[in-house]
């Protein structure tokens, strides 16, 4: 029973039980943080407190659920000379998930211990609570792969922005500095405008010079420029992950026609594959097809060359 509402829980059993799970926790969630965001109206929190206390609670004793379920049944994970059950259960508890977890209920139970608290990091606090949708959904993780797996590309971007924004900052500094005192009174406060012109293309403050216009327009400029690079980098940093996600399933699935055919536990785990990498059914059918004419091929040379040595 342990295993199986690891299963259930972890998004890993091939049936309608773990699709209902994610389902319901998608919509307790979405519901928690719409309630977080209109609690903070001051006029809808006067009419509507007793509902968003009550809805609170109840939530709070779903996700305590949900989270000693899930601490209880990765004990499953490992069998006894692999570390035991406390072994998989710390995996959980100190894992990224396992934190948005607990900490999607403390809030509750930190006020019920310390009311004093101010009850406006509480509500924040709660909003972490979405996070927890990215179990279910691989963007967020993605895009951290992304990152990493270019990480130098990345740097070497930053360190362009950073070089770029200092030289702008300087340059302002000297053509609005004494027109501007209040503005461009010292380079750490031109730096703070170059950043807002590179990230949106308009520092929030007029220049009175010729001059100062025109670095704030080659600022904004170089703002673009960098927004280009970027956007270059994640683009082919998601295309490459992708490719990767193929190339693992892709390599799975030819090891796992070696013998012609797919059996019961190969087609399950081929699956629970595709799910996990997010490939849609359209794309693994395809790469199951040329994986099979791949196979035929291969088959076909084994027998022509046999026959040959014969």
């Amino acid at each position: 029973m342990k295993r199986r509402i690891m299963e259930i829980m972890d998004g890993s059993a091939h049936d309608r039980s773990s699709s209902i799970v994610e389902w319901i926790i998608t919509v307790v969630v979405l519901v928690n943080c719409s309630a977080v965001i209109l609690d903070s109206v001051p006029e809808i929190h006067a009419d509507y407190k007793d509902f968003f206390h009550e809805l609170e609670f109840w939530s709070v004793m779903f996700f305590s659920a949900e989270y000693l379920l899930r601490a209880w049944s990765y004990g499953a994970r490992y069998a006894p000379e692999q570390g035991g059950a406390w072994k998989g259960r710390r995996e959980y508890i100190f894992s990224f998930f396992g934190l948005i977890d607990f900490f999607a209920t403390a809030p509750y139970f930190v006020h019920s211990f310390f009311p004093f608290l101010d009850l406006r990091v509480l509500r924040v606090l709660r909003l972490l609570r979405i996070l927890k949708l990215s179990k279910y959904n691989t963007a967020l993780q993605d895009l951290a792969h992304a990152v990493m797996s270019e990480r130098k590309a990345f740097m070497s971007a930053l360190f362009l922005i950073g070089i770029a924004t200092i030289v702008s900052a300087s340059l302002m500094y000297f053509a609005e500095g004494h027109n501007q005192p209040e503005h461009f009174g010292s380079i750490p406060a031109c730096i703070y405008w170059s950043i807002i012109t590179i990230t949106s293309g308009y520092g929030n403050v007029e220049e009175l010079t010729p001059i100062g216009d025109l670095i704030a327009l080659v600022t904004g400029f170089l703002g673009v420029c960098m927004a280009a690079i970027m956007t270059g980098i994640v683009a082919s940093a998601f295309s490459n992950q992708l490719g990767r996600k193929k190339a693992a399933f892709g390599q799975q699935l030819r090891e796992a026609l070696a013998d012609g055919k797919l059996s019961e536990a190969e087609s399950e785990t081929l699956d629970r594959l595709r799910r996990q990498y997010r490939l849609s059914e359209a794309q693994a059918q395809e790469m199951m097809a040329e994986a099979k004419k791949e196979y035929e091929e291969k088959y076909q040379r084994s027998v022509l060359d046999m026959a040959t040595e014969k």
